[in-house]
Parts: structure tokens; sequence; C-alpha cells
């Protein structure tokens, strides 16, 4: 897939993507961590620890082909998208911890996305031909944190226009996913249909269990209903765009990023079916 789709858009596309991330942060996004310590501990402990496990667990099971498997575990490494946000708001869930989880998790993986997807290419003895190499992972979050500083920088000399601009890039960067989705299918076409058959179930229990499991283990602990919610579409809702990156320009492989297209496509309906279940809960009807 070595065109300028993936040489000159995609690095533009997730430029955009992590600009529109840095409109809606603020320093006060990183400082509210002291102020919810239980509610981004539990978030982080899940998508960090839990599901990475979980996910290698579905990967070991379902006995996914080498490339395939580890696209999985670099999709569970990845940090929460600013889809996410949206679907926290849509459905009542707190999303300055939505967009708190963003910021701190964006930065955290810098450490633990190189790990898990070096662990998952040391599990299937393909350093040979895929590595990971950190000086090169670092450059690629230097070059996405650009955008997301710039994104902040506008937020706070013009709060105005970062507010108006904040739907219209949400929008531009779902139809960047989407044909950077589409773009995968269509060069991987011949194979398409195996790899759906191979990894189409492993990623809809992950996207399911990781919904589930980002609602269920922080009310297990105490947290509020509406942080239950916005911890579920953060760990839910993955930034694809991001693991879609790494996959074809650090990992070179195309077969890589497949799991990720495949995740972009069944988590929309999946978090929202999710959110429309859940959300019931935070506001009950109103008695007549």
């Amino acid at each position: 897939m070595e065109s300028s789709l993936t040489t000159i858009g995609l690095p533009i596309a997730l430029a955009i993507v992590m600009f529109g991330l840095g409109l809606g942060l603020s320093g006060e996004d990183f400082r509210r961590v002291a102020q919810r310590p239980k509610a981004v501990a539990v978030a982080l402990g899940c998508q960090l620890v839990l599901l990475p496990l979980v996910c290698f667990g579905l990967v070991v099971l379902a006995d996914l082909p080498a490339l395939l498997g580890i696209g999985m575990m670099l999709l569970a490494a990845s940090p929460g998208g600013t889809t996410a946000n949206l679907f926290s708001h849509l459905f009542r869930g707190d999303v300055a911890l939505n967009i708190t989880l963003t910021a701190v998790n964006s930065v955290i993986s810098v450490v633990t996305l190189p790990i898990v997807t070096g662990f998952a290419i040391a599990y299937y003895d393909r350093g040979e031909d895929v590595s990971v190499p950190f000086g090169e992972v670092v450059k690629v979050f230097a070059i996405i944190l650009v955008p997301v500083a710039i994104g902040m920088f506008v937020r706070a000399r013009t709060t105005g226009f970062a507010t108006r601009m904040d739907r219209p890039v949400r929008a531009l960067s779902a139809v960047v996913l989407a044909v950077l989705v589409l773009g995968i299918l269509v060069d991987e076409r011949e194979n398409v249909g195996g790899y759906l058959a191979d990894v189409g179930v492993v990623a809809t229990a992950f996207c399911a269990i990781s919904l589930v499991v980002g609602y269920v283990v922080p009310l297990a602990v105490g947290v509020v209903e509406g942080q239950a919610i916005a911890s579920s579409m953060e760990i839910g809702v993955h930034n694809g765009t991001l693991a879609i990156f790494i996959a074809l320009e650090v990992l070179e492989a195309v077969t890589i990023s497949v799991p990720a297209a495949v995740y972009s496509l069944v988590m929309f309906p999946l978090a929202a079916s999710w959110g429309s279940l859940v959300s019931r809960r935070v506001r009950p009807p109103v008695a007549a």
C-alpha cells in the first residue's frame, strides 16, 4: 500500500485527527487527574493492563495468523480516540473524564504501545521481518503530538474558534478514518474475505468486551454512573487512525493494519447500541 494515500494522505489525516483532539484539550484536563484519581486510575488500569491481556487471550484462542494477531495487539495498545468523547456526550457520560483519559493515555502510550506490540511480535517470533524501533515510535508520537499542542494553543488563544471548529473537525476525522479503512480493504481486496473470517469475530468480541469491562469494573469499585459510561467509551472506542498509521508507516505491513480497519467498522454500531442501553440508567424517566 505504498502510495500517496500512505506517504502523504495518512500523515495529514492523522494530523487532522490529533489537531481536533487538541482543540478539545486544555491544561486543566491534565490537572483534573488529581480531582478524580479513582475514576482515572481504574479506567487506565483497564485500558493499559486488563484489556491487552483480554485481547491476547482472544488472539491465542482464535489462533490468528501472526500478522493479524500482532495487529490486534497493536490496536489494544492504542489510546482512545476523539470519537469516544462524542459517544460519551451522546450517552450522558462524563465528557470531562473522557478528555482527561484521552490526554493522559495518549502520552502514556508512547511507552506502552511499543511494549505491547513488541511482545506480540516476540510471541509470534516475527522479529526478523517485523520490528518496533522504539526511536521511530517516539518520532511518530512526537509528530502527532505537535498537532495536539497546536490545537491546545488555538483553544487557549481563541476559545470561540476552537468551539466552532470542534464539530467540523470531528466530522472530518470520521471521514478520514472511513477513507483509510476503505483504502485498506480495497488494497487487500483479494484477501479481505479471509481476513474478515479470521479477525472479524475477534475484533467484534474484543470491542464488546472492552465496552462492558470499561463500564462494569468502574461501577464495581464505586465509580459513579456517568464516569463509568465515559470509561466504557474511552476503552471501547480506540484511535484506529493511529493504529493504522503505525502499522503502515512504522511496521510497514498492510496486513497488520487490517484488525484496526475491521475494528473501526464494528465499533461504531456496537458503541452506539451499548450507549443506548446503559444511558437509560443515568436519567430515569420522569413520572407523569
